[in-house]
């Protein structure tokens, strides 16, 4: 199956070495480009893509807005969001997993990195790039970064959680920790299709889109408390 990629980035030079790198790819392809988060969302509802690359900053709509419209559209549930900036350390991250992006890499990556990430976010195992890693929301969060807890939002994501099963939370809890399923299937002493039947449940539970969205519920509801160094 060739994973259908769309570029956003309103730097025409990026877009074009992107391009090159993806289509020298035997199982990717780029369905299209765009210079905006509005001719973006616009792309993404006609060309369909499986991933898109979304530059965070960009004139008019930016990433973030872009992903907000992408992701709460229905048409568009099964497209996944990279996020590009331009900085491992960028105070936009968190919202943007917020907001329903699969994750983040520096445009800085290595290339194998980029189509590294571009196949792990079309197989739905996306979280942060390997450079930030869980780290980086875990730090943001225990500095507040927007986080509430507490009120209607923390109430009704507390409500959510509880309709987990005790394996189902311990299983959140390993995938807030940024372990694979099979990592998860060791430490459990569990086989790897169970782990993934548990985590699949999780997402369904807490209307997931996928493991980013996972970690940023379990450290949003305080199921799981952010040790910062």
């Amino acid at each position: 199956m060739t994973i259908r990629v769309l570029l956003a980035d309103d730097q025409a030079l990026l877009r074009s070495a992107f391009k090159v790198l993806v289509d020298s790819e035997p199982d990717m392809e780029v369905v299209g480009e765009a210079p905006d988060g509005a001719e973006a969302v616009a792309l993404a509802r006609s060309e369909r893509p499986d991933v898109v690359l979304m530059d965070i900053r960009m004139p008019g709509t930016d990433g973030l807005a872009a992903t907000r419209m992408i992701t709460a559209d229905p048409e568009l549930s099964d497209v996944r969001i990279v996020m590009l900036t331009t900085f491992e350390v960028d105070e936009y991250v968190v919202q943007s997993l917020r907001a329903g992006a699969s994750g983040f890499l520096g445009k800085g990556a290595e290339p194998d990195e980029l189509l590294g990430a571009i196949r792990i976010a079309h197989a739905g195992e996306a979280l942060l790039s390997p450079a930030a890693t869980k780290g980086l929301i875990a730090t943001f969060l225990a500095q507040g970064a927007g986080v509430d807890i507490g009120g209607e939002g923390g109430r009704a994501r507390s409500e959510r959680l509880a309709a987990l099963t005790a394996r189902e939370r311990e299983v959140l809890v390993l995938v807030a920790g940024g372990l694979s399923n099979d990592e998860i299937a060791e430490r459990l002493d569990v086989s790897p299709l169970t782990v993934k039947t548990h985590v699949n449940r999780t997402m369904a539970k807490l209307g997931a889109r996928d493991r980013a969205q996972l970690v940023v519920t379990a450290y949003e509801s305080g199921l799981v408390r952010p040790r910062v160094e």
